[in-house]
């Protein structure tokens, strides 16, 4: 699992692209990188409380959105900073569906160094495309 963070690509908004050799890697990957947008420091980040994740869309590229959106809804509803693991992906039907947990805690200002409020996902640039070496995902915040 990884990801990197990309220069010059939007002005006002923070891209980057996550990788895995499964979606659930990449999903994973995306969702550590969202975070790392929020705070300095991923590993700060205690596993305190769980969250159930259960997820589905018809676009496979869209359960993705849905996922990081679902993150930065419960940061700024509950201040809660989370990271995804373990997750499943799979299809059922027409459908897309994702089941799984976030850990994580609420944010403490003393330990967590914030770096952007991010807002939103966009769909500028918004892309989940399979490779040679598994999954790719590539995501602009809007901070």
């Amino acid at each position: 699992m990884s990801y990197e963070f990309l220069e010059g690509v939007a002005m006002a908004d923070i891209a980057f692209r996550a990788m895995g050799r499964s979606l659930e890697e990449v999903f994973v990957s995306a969702a550590d990188a969202t975070m790392e947008v929020m705070i300095d420091n991923l590993d700060s980040i205690d596993f305190k409380e769980r969250r159930e994740l259960r997820l589905a869309n018809s676009a496979l590229d869209m359960l993705l959105f849905d996922l990081l959106q679902e993150l930065i809804y419960l940061k700024d509803s509950e201040q809660l900073l989370l990271r995804v693991r373990p997750i499943q992906i799979t299809r059922e039907g027409n459908n897309w569906k994702l089941a799984g947990e976030a850990h994580g805690e609420k944010l403490d200002p003393v330990r967590h160094r914030q770096r952007a409020d991010v807002k939103a996902v966009t769909l500028h640039h918004f892309a989940l495309e399979k490779t040679d070496n598994g999954w790719s995902a590539s995501v602009i915040l809007d901070i």
